[in-house]
């Protein structure tokens, strides 16, 4: 089956769905990284080599985010079920909107939710951050790609009004 979602990942509209992703995934992250720190200050604070390796980490963070969400489709269209790892692509999402954003965001964030402390620091302009945001959608993506491979399908009989497992 993963040589079908593959295979989808061909046509018209998941090109179109993957390139849309992709521009949005990418929009984010630069976005919290300008919030974070300019690639200015950051070249000044830390050296041009920081803000390549953030600037590649974007581009690559976004496109295996945006795979993931094709992925994720493609399961939904083959299996009619989304899979569980689809979803670290949102925590993924999220854990840099809490950790990446402006100091003053993520504590006025905090306090109205009731919680009185945020990260106060973010060493390398949140680089370590970054990886880990990495991580969680490379498990996801590893994840998704193994429901999608070894995944079964409820299919119903009408002959026995049962269902059996396929593959």
């Amino acid at each position: 089956m993963l040589t079908e979602a593959i295979k989808l990942q061909k046509t018209k509209k998941y090109i179109i769905q993957g390139s849309l992703f992709f521009l949005t995934f990418l929009l984010i992250y630069t976005l919290v990284d300008g919030l974070n720190m300019s690639y200015i200050n950051m070249i000044s604070t830390y050296g041009l080599y920081l803000v390549i390796i953030n600037i590649v980490l974007n581009f690559t963070m976004s496109f295996l985010s945006a795979l993931l969400m094709n992925l994720s489709t493609a399961m939904v269209e083959l299996k009619g079920k989304e899979g569980k790892g689809a979803k670290f692509g949102f925590f993924s999402v999220f854990f840099g909107i809490l950790t990446y954003g402006c100091t003053s965001c993520v504590i006025a964030f905090f306090a109205a939710v009731g919680i009185a402390f945020s990260v106060i620091a973010l060493p390398l302009a949140g680089l370590p951050y970054k990886l880990f945001s990495l991580i969680l959608i490379v498990i996801g993506l590893t994840w998704v790609m193994h429901e999608i491979k070894n995944g079964k399908c409820t299919i119903k009989t009408n002959s026995l009004d049962t269902d059996t497992e396929s593959e």
